[in-house]
């Protein structure tokens, strides 16, 4: 396994969960070149790990998912080498993004920015009753460039994602569960217990058919691609696998199924 300067990488071998923690406590967790390369990594190395089976990506301390981007960093920016950072945050959003195995964000205070982003990038988000979002990018005379504007307007109403990222105001987390930019919302002492628990239900389906769900539904915002033709494929793909047989058998036999990925 990697060492990683600005993220811990703990993974629950008998669960198959594991979790990622963006570990900048003096920074609030703020992303800068670095942790992106670590997110990068690190989600390459879950990929490529058969014992990983589900994925938590969460901040560490109490205030902050992730605070934003590193303002420091971001101000020696240019023209060129601004378009290289948005480019590799983009490919290691899209590594979360594209991962057949699912990834639930705990949003645990602030996620703002670049953080807004990265909850925004996984596929499911569960936040803190103290969580905060936004994307506060026009302050700085920026937009978001981690995939924000694509991503909080396919989350939620075009309007009220053009009126957060024009305004950069900041919503909570009850109005984030509102507009459907999170899945649940739950006590801070409860985020990764309910967050374990819920991809614990997720890992006991087929994990071929996780995957292909997944893959499908991004396909549905993705130009290049056709949704319902990749459906329909995916759905064969399933009709010809080891677990098709073996959750249509346990279904008949009234047995709880045993899926192998294949």
């Amino acid at each position: 396994m990697a060492l990683f300067e600005n993220l811990l990488y703990a993974l629950d071998g008998t669960s198959g969960i594991l979790t990622i923690t963006l570990n900048r406590p003096t920074k609030l967790n703020a992303l800068n070149a670095a942790t992106i390369e670590d997110i990068r990594h690190a989600m390459q190395e879950a990929l490529d790990d058969a014992q990983v089976r589900g994925i938590i990506l969460t901040g560490s301390g109490e205030k902050a998912f992730v605070a934003g981007a590193d303002i420091a960093e971001l101000a020696g920016l240019n023209e060129i080498t601004g378009r290289r950072a948005a480019e590799r945050g983009q490919e290691a959003f899209c590594l979360i993004e594209e991962s057949p195995k699912p990834v639930i964000a705990a949003v645990n205070g602030f996620a703002l920015g670049g953080g807004c982003e990265l909850a925004m990038a996984c596929h499911m988000r569960v936040a803190s009753e103290n969580a905060r979002f936004g994307q506060p990018e026009v302050n700085l005379g920026l937009i978001p460039g981690y995939g924000g504007t694509q991503r909080l307007t396919q989350l939620i109403d075009k309007g009220k994602a053009l009126e957060l990222m024009l305004t950069g105001d900041q919503i909570k987390a009850d109005e984030a569960l509102r507009l459907g930019l999170v899945n649940h919302v739950v006590p801070a002492a409860e985020l990764l217990p309910f967050c374990q628990q819920l991809l614990g239900r997720i890992l006991t389906k087929a994990p071929l058919a996780v995957g292909l769900v997944i893959d499908c539904v991004n396909a549905a915002f993705d130009q290049e691609r056709h949704g319902f033709q990749a459906e329909a494929n995916a759905f064969s793909r399933c009709c010809g696998s080891e677990d098709f047989r073996e959750g249509t058998t346990a279904f008949l036999e009234k047995r709880p199924a045993v899926f192998k990925g294949n």
